[in-house]
C-alpha cells in the first residue's frame, strides 16, 4: 500500500466529480463540513471546476493515492482566519479520504505523515485542525501522529440530533 500525495494544479470536470461525490457522501458528510441542522446536512452541495479554481488560489489540496487509486485529498490554507491560534505561518489542515477502500486501512497517518514532513521542510512551525467532538477514531488517529487538544468549539455542528463541539489540535513541526 504506498501512499502519495500528488499536488494539484489545476482543476478538472473529473476531479470536480470526485469531490462532489465524496462531498455528498451520506456515509461521510457529517465528519466533512459542520451542519446547523438535519436539513443542512442533507442539502447537496455542488461544487464547479471554477469553484475549485478559485479554491486553490488559497489551498495547497494534495490527492491522496494508494497505489493508482485516488482515495482522497487533504488540503492546507497557511494563516487561515479560522485558525484558533494564530501564530504566523501556521497551516490548517483538512482531510477527506472519500473512498470507503481508503478508510480504516492506514491511508490517513500515511498521508498526515507525509504532509507533516512536507510541510516541515517548507519551515511551517504548526498545524491546527478540528475535529468534530463524534468523531472518536479521528480524535485517537490524530492523537497518535501527535496533536493535541488545545481548545473546544462548544455547539460547532450538528449531528445524529445533537450539537457537537469542534475540537481543536495542534502539531507543532519546529
Amino acid at each position: 500500500m504506498p501512499i502519495s500525495l500528488v499536488p494539484l494544479r489545476e482543476a478538472s470536470d473529473a476531479i470536480v466529480a470526485t469531490f462532489n461525490r465524496w462531498n455528498n457522501d451520506p456515509a461521510i458528510v457529517h465528519l466533512i463540513r459542520p451542519a446547523r441542522s438535519e436539513a443542512e446536512l442533507v442539502a447537496e452541495h455542488q461544487m464547479t471546476v471554477a469553484d475549485l479554481t478559485e479554491r486553490l488560489d488559497t489551498h495547497d489540496i494534495f490527492l491522496i493515492y494508494d497505489d493508482d487509486r485516488l482515495v482522497g485529498e487533504v488540503n492546507v490554507i497557511y494563516d487561515a482566519p479560522h485558525l484558533y491560534d494564530k501564530e504566523r505561518g501556521s497551516a490548517w489542515l483538512g482531510l477527506v479520504i472519500g473512498e470507503q477502500t481508503g478508510r480504516g486501512k492506514g491511508v490517513g497517518t500515511a498521508a498526515l505523515t507525509l504532509l507533516a514532513n512536507r510541510l516541515r521542510a517548507q519551515g511551517v512551525p504548526r498545524i491546527e485542525l478540528g475535529v468534530f467532538g463524534f468523531n472518536e477514531a479521528a480524535h485517537r488517529l490524530y492523537q497518535k501522529l501527535g496533536y493535541h487538544e488545545i481548545a473546544r468549539i462548544e455547539a460547532f455542528t450538528y449531528w445524529d440530533g445533537q450539537f457537537w463541539p469542534d475540537i481543536r489540535m495542534e502539531k507543532r513541526l519546529d
